[in-house]
């Protein structure tokens, strides 16, 4: 029967690491944990930096203490409990991670970082990675945070996070509704979206009209996200003023592009 076996050296690291993890996760500084277990706070620091190998006697006082097994201070390393999956019946395994409450993090993904989230949003330790936002009162469910570049959706400026509720089955998404959509053909997108009949498809829509709709085959879709909510970093009203006077310059180009056609 084959299994999988560490070294001391291995044991040593994951205890020390596993150690400082617990210890943090509680709130103790070294001073107070080194007082409760009445050893020298330098001993204590010395296990955390697998400087120093505590006796069996240690090993099972501070396994009693965090109630976790042996087992779980040698070998596993506890920090991977903050990593969690969700699965989704039509779509892919997603990663997610979790605060110390075991409440889900609200992880947000900068425009920066799109590249990466398309190549990475499966492996949990670049979800742990992202940033994290707090967004009080939020019904219960898996959120992500995206930041939305662009003028695509206007009047929403860019710039603005937009944080949305993941969809998990196809047969959730609503006509005429507001979702960031990630496939691996168009990248990272927000879209309102139009069902089509064939049932087998969407059409990505923008807001604002000078971008053409596009259609999305379900097979293509990697994530989606239902939009619940956004911060905004520009002040409304001149942005919609922004846009409105876009829109005037862009009729006046065609209609001068119409004149020169009809005075050549």
């Amino acid at each position: 029967m084959k299994g999988t076996f560490l070294d001391l050296t291995q044991l040593n690291v994951m205890f020390a690491e596993n150690l400082k993890y617990l210890r943090k996760q509680e709130g103790l500084s070294q001073q107070e944990l080194a007082d409760e277990l009445q050893i020298p706070r330098s001993t204590l620091g010395d296990y955390e930096r697998s400087h120093t190998e505590p006796n069996m006697e240690m090993l099972r006082k501070l396994a009693t203490r965090f109630e976790v097994t042996l087992d779980q201070l040698l070998i596993h390393r506890l920090s991977d409990q903050e990593l969690e999956i969700v699965r989704s019946d039509d779509l892919r395994v997603l990663a997610i991670s979790v605060d110390s409450e075991n409440r889900q993090n609200i992880e947000l993904v900068e425009s920066k970082a799109a590249a990466g989230y398309l190549t990475s949003f499966g492996d949990p330790e670049f979800i742990k990675e992202l940033p994290k936002l707090y967004f009080p009162n939020i019904p219960q469910g898996t959120y992500r945070a995206f930041e939305i570049q662009g003028d695509s959706m206007l009047p929403m400026p860019p710039g603005s996070i937009v944080i949305c509720s993941y969809v998990e089955r196809l047969e959730d998404l609503k006509n005429d509704r507001s979702y960031v959509i990630a496939t691996q053909v168009d990248g990272i997108v927000y879209k309102r979206i139009l069902l089509n009949p064939d049932g087998q498809s969407l059409t990505a829509v923008s807001d604002n009209p000078v971008y053409p709709p596009f259609r999305i085959p379900y097979g293509e879709l990697a994530e989606i996200w239902e939009y619940y909510a956004h911060l905004s970093f520009t002040d409304v009203k001149a942005s919609a003023a922004d846009a409105l006077e876009d829109k005037i310059n862009d009729i006046q180009q065609k209609v001068n592009h119409l004149h020169r056609r009809m005075t050549a």
